[in-house]
């Protein structure tokens, strides 16, 4: 199941990259970053009411909180840096660069959270590395 979950992912993932590049023709990147996260975050408390998740709101613990307003942090400055991207270069050249996200979060997992670098996902970093200098230039 968390296979069609990623894959519908990456189907949302590419339909805003075009969505984005088409309605941010002339509106500033900050600004179309800012209006895209209003509908994000409403989406996203429209699900937690929807699934009547808020009751746990009050059971997170601290650390939980840290790491989560940092994860928040840090997809507010890759939005802010992508739709900047966006603005500036074509759909096709700062998508595959974008993607260099998998190659980076590996790297992340294998000193942060101790997972394994196998042969077949170094393999596939490697691909997906070359892959990305290959349809950036």
């Amino acid at each position: 199941m968390w296979f069609f979950f990623a894959l519908l992912s990456a189907v949302f993932a590419a339909a805003t990259s075009i969505l984005a590049k088409v309605g941010m023709n002339g509106v500033n990147s900050n600004l179309a970053t800012a209006l895209r996260t209003v509908v994000v975050l409403a989406m996203a408390w429209v699900m937690v009411f929807l699934t009547d998740a808020q009751g746990g709101i009050g059971s997170i613990s601290r650390r939980s909180w840290l790491f989560l307003i940092l994860s928040g942090l840090a997809t507010g400055a890759s939005w802010l840096c992508y739709f900047r991207a966006l603005q500036m270069a074509e759909v096709s050249k700062v998508m595959p660069v974008d993607k260099l996200s998998v190659v980076i979060t590996l790297l992340m997992a294998v000193v942060f959270l101790q997972e394994k670098l196998t042969a077949r996902s170094l393999t596939g970093a490697l691909l997906i590395t070359v892959g990305t200098v290959l349809m950036a230039l």
